[in-house]
């Protein structure tokens, strides 16, 4: 393992650790004004984090040590899955680092230790939402993999980060179907992070909860490092996208005057992105539960065209 890779690793995590928040504040920002509120600020997640690290942790009586490594793993998980998706420069990575099965894989281990979290304390809610979930994963799964393959397809390569590096050297996409992936890529961060219509984030009512049952036994710092654990999942994800469909300004080689730029362009990217997330929430109601694998295979279905397209062009 180089020292460009181990410097690439110091930045890329905390860089993401860093802008997360912000972008989970955004997209609150976005919705209240398209809904005629003030909506709170910017920097609010990470007041709201702060507030949350400094508070006691209580765990049920009923729960067991699943739900106190829980938080911690997550996001040791999705920390390790943000070495796969560079933002800040493209490394020499080590093998394996960029697989997109890996990459998956370390998704579906967040997704099922959050899930037996829920189950672990023995609530009623939080049995629902991890039902719920597990029952939903059945669908979106699939698609993600096909989503992925045809990117895989498409580029050539089932490395992220040659992937970034084919897409960055090029001021428009590499392939018009990547346009096509890129919608899949959109509905799969609409549900990984369980947003409207998928979930809402902002409410606590048992008939409408998911994402949010399973985290109601939670409390002070693990609370806050599943939130923040939530944010680094949309972040990454938002950076497939953004370095799929717009790679401008994405370095290819560590310079200061390189990273700089990666970060400014990932930041208004990335913000834009937050905007379009806030006001596709806003315009759409939530669907019921027996709905939304309709709404999954809208992914499955770009992404299986664009295989098709690639396969017959």
């Amino acid at each position: 393992m180089n020292a460009s890779f181990l410097l690439f690793a110091l930045l890329n995590t905390g860089f993401i650790l860093l802008v997360s928040p912000f972008f989970m504040s955004l997209i609150k920002k976005v919705k209240a004004s398209a809904q005629g509120r003030k909506g709170p600020r910017l920097l609010q997640s990470y007041f709201d984090l702060r507030k949350l690290l400094k508070k006691e942790v209580v765990y049920s009586p009923n729960s067991s040590g699943i739900m106190r490594i829980t938080p911690y793993l997550n996001m040791a998980v999705l920390l390790l899955a943000s070495l796969f998706v560079p933002i800040v420069f493209i490394p020499d990575a080590p093998a394996g680092i960029g697989n997109i099965i890996v990459f998956l894989y370390l998704l579906a281990i967040e997704r099922f230790f959050m899930a037996l979290c829920g189950l672990d304390a023995g609530s009623t809610f939080g049995g629902m939402g991890s039902s719920r979930l597990m029952s939903l994963s059945s669908v979106i799964e699939p698609t993600m993999v096909i989503a992925f393959a045809a990117l895989a397809y498409v580029l050539r390569t089932v490395n992220f980060h040659e992937m970034f590096a084919i897409t960055a050297r090029s001021t428009i996409p590499e392939s018009p179907t990547l346009t096509l992936i890129s919608i899949s890529l959109f509905i799969i961060i609409i549900v990984e992070t369980g947003r409207i219509p998928v979930d809402n984030p902002a409410t606590h009512l048992e008939l409408t909860m998911m994402n949010e049952a399973m985290i109601l036994e939670q409390s002070g710092k693990n609370l806050a490092l599943i939130e923040l654990a939530h944010a680094v999942k949309q972040t990454i994800l938002m950076a497939v996208l953004i370095n799929i469909l717009a790679p401008w300004g994405l370095a290819t080689e560590l310079t200061l005057a390189g990273f700089a730029v990666s970060c400014l362009y990932f930041l208004v990217k990335a913000s834009l992105l937050a905007g379009i997330i806030g006001l596709f929430e806003s315009s759409i109601a939530k669907m019921r539960l027996f709905r939304l694998p309709s709404f999954y295979m809208m992914a499955f279905f770009f992404s299986a065209l664009t295989i098709l397209m690639e396969v017959f062009a």
